[in-house]
């Protein structure tokens, strides 16, 4: 009677796992639909040392993502300003005029991807120019991509630097007062056709 190699079945039985937990994401093809009810788009700034928490409620956003083929993905992401919750109506109101973000001139931010990139289990980065009150920058997003349910979950964050888009001029460009680093962070709940 001969045994097998207990080595290669603990090998095969680890490989046999890793596919059965890699075909979920692999089997939902095409990501092209972002599911707003799930998603959230927010940001922390530094105020005089302290963080500030904020959101913007309304956004819309397209995909086209295949996690098998991650250099081919696209996305755009526009953000009506108006919506921030900065932490209360004064806050909100400052923050909609024309030293900030001067909503009624320019209502909304843009985010257009030009690229793509696998960095490893399953985290990526996107690289794209995001456009606000006129200006437009380069802005990388590293972004790990979870399966749920019958769709996934896109989730990342990057610093943005709000002095290049003249966001928070006059006495408020004083970056010891506001920090001039901004924390965009992304949840977007995906689904396929």
């Amino acid at each position: 009677m001969t045994f097998p190699n207990f080595t290669a079945v603990c090998r095969s039985t680890v490989i046999a796992a890793g596919l059965a937990l890699a075909l979920p994401a692999l089997a939902a093809g095409t990501y092209s639909r972002v599911l707003p009810e799930k998603s959230s788009l927010a940001f922390v700034s530094q105020q005089m040392g302290v963080s500030v928490d904020g959101t913007f409620r309304k956004f819309a956003a397209t995909l086209d993502f295949d996690p098998t083929k991650p250099e081919a993905g696209k996305a755009t992401l526009d953000i009506e300003l108006a919506s921030i919750d900065a932490g209360g109506p004064e806050a909100n109101d400052e923050v909609k005029g024309k030293n900030w973000f001067d909503v009624k001139q320019f209502p909304t931010a843009r985010f257009v991807s030009t690229s793509v990139k696998p960095l490893g289990n399953n985290k990526y980065e996107v690289r794209g120019q995001m456009s606000i009150k006129g200006k437009t920058r380069e802005v990388a997003a590293p972004f790990t991509l979870k399966p749920e349910g019958a769709g996934a979950v896109l989730e990342g964050s990057f610093p943005l630097k709000r002095l290049d888009y003249g966001v928070g001029t006059g006495a408020w460009g004083d970056t010891s007062v506001v920090a001039d680093e901004v924390q965009i962070r992304f949840r977007l709940a995906v689904a396929g056709k």
